[in-house]
């Protein structure tokens, strides 16, 4: 018994010992607590969750078990879909299989209140609600296009500019990016995307040539052909880039005659619809209203007569 009695002391013992010499032994050295300085930060890590991004979490949550439990997959097109629209968000995906799953019931909905012919306006109001989401999408992706399309000639004026002073192609990129972050925010955003995937060890034409696809610009696949060839036959990269931003500024202002050559066709739709018929009746009223009462009053003389 007292053996097991001074065991039990000597362990107690030798526990309050080690915490006791616990902060002593595991303390760090110098350097180790240097590096903890620098990278512990004293901010609180606390950041407030507004009501509007609970919603949107709860209904992400709702799409994605209701997306899981009916068996649909992740549509890798439709992924492609979002990127081209310039949506990178991790949920994306649910966000809009969440809308379209939403949006016919809210149509329906809407349809089953009205009181004169519901049924019809039930399938109509859903057919609408399911197709708003993918008319969206196609305007969005459609609007960003047309914008890098439109600031594409400044972007490659940048980058001959850049090269020419001597910076490489691939800094001349993280510097297009850096200038045009504010006045064109899409393709400084693409530009930033082909630099992070070359970082990551993608090959620049490679990189390039994912550009073309995900964004769908025939301009682009122009240009990763030019780099293409350029990269084969070895020509000055100064002189190609500054031939294909002339040719894009040609293009541009091809584009911008033939749409002003069209106006002169879509200028007549309002002018018959609206503009003539206004004329014609400041015209030709006066006139009508004399004949009428000319007529009218020769009628009554002849009748009294």
């Amino acid at each position: 018994m007292n053996v097991v009695l001074y065991v039990l002391l000597g362990l107690i013992t030798f526990c309050v010992v080690a915490l006791l010499l616990t902060p002593d032994l595991f303390r760090p050295s110098p350097e180790a607590q240097r590096i903890l300085d620098v990278v512990t930060s004293t901010r609180v890590d606390r950041r407030t969750i507004g009501d509007k991004e609970r919603v949107q979490d709860k209904l992400v949550g709702i799409a994605t078990k209701l997306r899981v439990r009916v068996g649909l997959a992740e549509d890798p097109n439709l992924k492609a879909k979002l990127v081209a629209a310039g949506i990178h968000s991790s949920n994306s995906v649910d966000i809009y299989f969440a809308a379209q799953f939403l949006a016919p019931l809210g149509g329906a909905v809407v349809g089953s209140l009205l009181h004169s012919a519901s049924l019809f306006w039930v399938v109509a109001l859903g057919g609408v609600g399911y197709l708003t989401p993918d008319l969206w999408l196609k305007r969005k992706t459609s609007s960003r296009r047309n914008r890098i399309r439109k600031s594409l000639p400044d972007a490659l004026d940048l980058m001959v500019i850049c090269v020419d002073a001597g910076l490489g192609l691939d800094q001349a990129l993280i510097r297009i990016g850096q200038e045009l972050g504010t006045s064109h925010p899409d393709i400084a955003e693409e530009f930033t995307q082909v630099n992070l995937e070359q970082r990551a060890g993608r090959p620049r034409l490679e990189a390039w040539k994912n550009l073309a696809d995900r964004s769908e610009i025939e301009e682009f696949t122009s240009f990763v052909s030019m780099l293409t060839q350029t990269d084969r036959f070895g020509t000055p990269i100064i002189r190609a880039l500054s031939r294909f931003s002339e040719d894009i500024r040609m293009k541009r202002r091809q584009r911008a005659e033939e749409a002003a050559a069209k106006t002169k066709i879509k200028i007549i739709f309002p002018l018959v619809l609206c503009i003539f018929p206004c004329i014609f009746i400041v015209l030709l009223a006066p006139a009508l209203l004399s004949i009428v009462g000319g007529l009218g009053g020769g009628g009554g003389i002849g009748i009294g007569q």
